[in-house]
């Protein structure tokens, strides 16, 4: 069992920066690949980015490639999101997500490859 707490979110102007933060607890953390989604109101909870177990493969969203970064330090047991040229549009709830797996998270896009989640954060971005 994986229990992830994410942190980091806010309200934030247009062109800005922000960075989440998500922290799990619980065994062989470094066995999981993570994801991040995200959700606004009235819509479906979609894919932002995931990375694998070890980092060495990442997986992008369209509408974020080039502006979001994912990394993760398996010691302190936490994934980050790195959110530079915020947009309006990536106002949302963002989710973090686990998966037992350790192989290529090219695949990863679904909410359905996860079975753990957080609670989510709130991401704000003002024009």
């Amino acid at each position: 069992q994986v229990q992830l707490v994410e942190s980091g979110g806010g309200l934030v102007q247009a062109g800005g920066s922000l960075r989440l933060s998500c922290a799990a607890s619980g065994r062989a953390f470094g066995r999981y690949a993570m994801g991040w989604f995200r959700q606004a109101p009235g819509k479906e909870r979609d894919f932002v980015v995931a990375i694998s177990w070890n980092g060495g493969s990442t997986s992008y969203g369209d509408s974020v490639k080039g502006r979001f970064t994912i990394s993760r330090d398996n010691a302190k047991k936490t994934v980050y999101l790195q959110m530079n040229s915020l947009k309006p549009e990536d106002t949302a709830v963002y989710f973090c997500a686990a998966a037992e797996t350790t192989g290529s998270v090219v695949r990863m896009i679904t909410v359905r490859s996860y079975e753990y989640w957080g609670q989510g954060t709130q991401v704000t971005v003002s024009s």
